[in-house]
């Protein structure tokens, strides 16, 4: 009869940012094993509970022993077993002794196909492995990867480590396991715990110190009445939830929590028995701009800020309390005590910041290197200022020059300032601020806190052109020094973030007024301001850079649901330009769904090959008069109405349009390449006909290269 199973790791407090993952790891491990054993079946559900301090897994429909199952042995192979006459060898008479089988029981094997040659198998019933077996398993398997990020070697306690443990190596250090199989222990070992049934409550407010779960089903009941602990991380995230939305409700009306779902899983993470406290602080710390405060809070103390109606932020925060006091005004003044230095720091970081203006701090950018083969912040700086300047003649009105060349000089100063020494998320932001202080437009500093946009895939990109060009030559200037050097990204590895300083660049190429700026006129841009200073293998790393930024438009194109062929055919044509990328993809998407979509394909692969094979001699214009064959006149009278029309299509940039016009030539070209002979041996008929193959060629790829979407 199936039983429920429970398994639980009772540890000292687990990192909060990584106790999902952990806890999913450890559940999602336990229970594929447990599966590729045959313990459980398909039906079978899995329930994990994570807690500050414990990692439990709730498996309905687990055996007590899976079922036997007929496996194959392989003996050896037919040659080595049987003689020419079919009798047994030495060796395999010597190998069935070895499995304490008779002469007799040769007839039982079995000759199959093992590759390229026969050989000798042998059927057997191989007994289901019992829970105790294939627990002890799983748990060693599951425990052995997870995604542990660091590592704790701790000595065991000698009175309960088994013979000949010293110490173990995990995350924390496990105090107790838990494997219950209904009400029955099973008898596993891990980390040097023998498994019984014994857990701790919550630190605090447990009504026993010590909780025997004598039930798997009861292990959640048990945990909440005796231990007072919520033992599910996804029920107490959402007590916190409707916590926050209650108190922010009575601290005024309008107000609510700073929504922010890492906060919220980090702070799930670090209570059992979550708490919402309102706290207030000094209203003068309202004069520090609201992001720096907002940091501080989330980052050193794990508060949740109190936002007005207007998304301002208030005096007001919470706490999400891991105790329930009576009386809880002591937890409240100690939140509302501890906060105030942090705030404090924050005030006099800012007030001292604004005591140098960002122009004066653009010498010491020569003192931060920024990279040992790139040199200082200060030559970056020059290198994207000038970019900018070059590029801003073309795309920006001359007041936008100047504002562009102000910010890409002014844009990482603040580095150099305390509040971003002390937290580095604020660069860019703390730059705008001091910008506006030092009596710089609104245009100037909202591109210094815009320039590092879009950061993550879905961000926004800068509010201004101004903002949007200093941007892009900022993450352009990052791309071709590392590619310059040759440091580009590998596997995994991407310390400089270039897939997303690239993904950015392509996004803002997207945009207007850069959609009609070519990459390889930026390419030569950027390089040339790097010529001045460094010897790069040019081309090569320009051919590079160009590949790599197509490669990560691939990617993003798929991730929008566009089929690989679909995003073959339009990159095949190598494009220049972004801002008609979307169109191109619509027109293509379309145009595979139409009927004659598949013979067109086809006919286009087979004419790309054709004119592949051809020599450069004969790509000559064809004459209308050469043609005689009924298939290439009608096809060249398709020709001169289908591609006229495409063509007219194709120059309003209705690209969709513009292929469905091509679809017309689908039977004319199929009667073509039935009826005529392209490689004619008279010369002249030859080339004429690869000069109209040639035109419609190219009439048929102008959108996308359509033979990619052949099968």
């Amino acid at each position: 009869m199936n039983q429920n199973l429970l398994i639980e790791l009772q540890a000292e407090e687990l990192p909060p940012k990584a106790l999902s993952s952990l806890s999913n790891a450890f559940s999602q491990g336990l229970y594929k094993s447990l599966e590729q054993q045959g313990l459980i079946n398909s039906n079978s559900k899995v329930t994990s509970f994570a807690t500050p301090r414990r990692l439990g897994v709730h498996i309905t429909g687990v055996s007590a022993q899976a079922a036997n199952k007929q496996v194959q042995l392989k003996l050896m192979p037919v040659s080595i077993g049987l003689d020419a006459q079919g009798n047994a060898t030495p060796a395999l008479l010597k190998k069935m002794q070895s499995l304490g089988l008779g002469e007799e029981q040769i007839a039982l094997l079995e000759q199959k196909p093992d590759g390229k040659a026969l050989a000798l198998f042998l059927a057997q019933t191989q007994s289901g492995v019992t829970i105790a077996q294939g627990l002890q398993t799983a748990l060693d398997m599951s425990i052995g990867q997870m995604p542990i990020p660091k590592l704790m070697t701790y000595q065991l306690d000698k009175n309960c480590a088994m013979p000949g443990w010293d110490s173990v190596s995990f995350v924390r250090p496990v105090h107790h396991l838990i494997a219950l199989l209904g009400d029955q222990v099973v008898a596993v070992k891990a980390l040097g715990l023998n498994a019984g049934r014994r857990t701790l409550g919550h630190r605090f407010e447990a009504v026993e110190a010590f909780i025997d779960i004598k039930h798997a089903d009861d292990y959640e009941e048990d945990l909440l009445k005796r231990g007072a602990v919520i033992a599910s991380f996804d029920k107490r995230k959402a007590q916190i939830q409707t916590q926050l939305s209650q108190v922010a409700l009575q601290a005024g009306e309008g107000l609510q929590a700073l929504q922010d779902e890492e906060l919220l899983a980090e702070v799930t993470g670090l209570v059992e028995n979550p708490n919402v406290l309102l706290c207030q602080f000094d209203k003068a710390f309202l004069e520090v701009p609201s992001e720096c405060l907002i940091l501080t809070m989330k980052a050193n103390q794990k508060y949740f800020p109190l936002m007005n109606a207007q998304g301002e932020l208030t005096h007001q925060f919470l706490v999400v309390s891991n105790i329930q006091p009576q009386d809880p005004s002591a937890v409240i003044t100690g939140n509302e005590r501890v906060v105030r230095p942090r705030l404090a720091d924050a005030q006099f970081f800012y007030n001292q910041d604004r005591q140098h203006t960002l122009a004066s701090r653009v010498e010491s950018l020569a003192k931060v290197v920024y990279h040992n083969q790139l040199g200082t912040q200060h030559q970056r700086m020059l290198r994207v200022a000038s970019m900018a300047q070059q590029l801003a003649s073309v795309l920006a009105t001359p007041a936008e020059q100047t504002h562009v060349v102000t910010a890409a000089q002014l844009a990482k100063t603040d580095l150099l300032t305390d509040m971003v020494g002390e937290f580095p998320e604020l660069q860019g932001t703390m730059g705008a601020y001091y910008a506006l202080h030092d009596g710089h437009s609104e245009d100037i500093a909202h591109a210094i806190a815009d320039h590092y946009k879009p950061r993550f895939a879905g961000d926004s990109l800068p509010r201004s052109d101004v903002g949007c060009l200093l941007a892009l030559v900022d993450k352009l200037e990052t791309l071709t020094g590392m590619f310059g050097i040759g440091n580009l990204p590998t596997g995994d590895k991407d310390p400089f973030a270039l897939r997303r300083q690239a993904l950015g660049v392509i996004r803002l190429l997207m945009r207007p007024p850069f959609h009609a700026m070519r990459i390889d006129q930026l390419l030569e841009c950027s390089f040339g301001v790097f010529a001045k200073e460094f010897d790069f293998l040019v081309e090569k790393a320009k051919e590079e850079l160009y590949q790599f930024i197509l490669d990560r438009l691939a990617v993003t194109l798929k991730d929008q649901g566009y089929s690989p062929a679909e995003v073959d055919a339009v990159l095949a044509l190598k494009p220049q330009c972004l801002g008609d990328i979307g169109a191109r993809m619509e027109a293509v998407h379309s145009f595979a769904a139409m009927p004659q979509a598949a013979a067109l394909a086809a006919a286009n692969k087979r004419l790309t090959n054709i004119l592949k094979k051809a020599a450069l001699e004969d790509m000559h214009a064809f004459s209308v008069d050469k043609l005689k064959e009924p298939a290439e006149l009608g096809l060249h009278q398709a020709m001169t109405s289908s591609v006229k029309q495409a063509d007219e299509f194709y120059q309003a940039q209705n690209y969709t349009a513009s292929l469905q016009a091509l679809a017309a030539l689908r039977e004319p070209v199929d009667v073509f390449f039935n009826d005529v002979m392209v490689n004619d041996p008279d010369d002249e008929l030859r080339r004429n006909r690869l000069g109209l193959l040639k035109n419609l060629h190219h009439s048929m790829n102008r959108v996308a290269d359509l033979s990619r979407l052949a099968h």
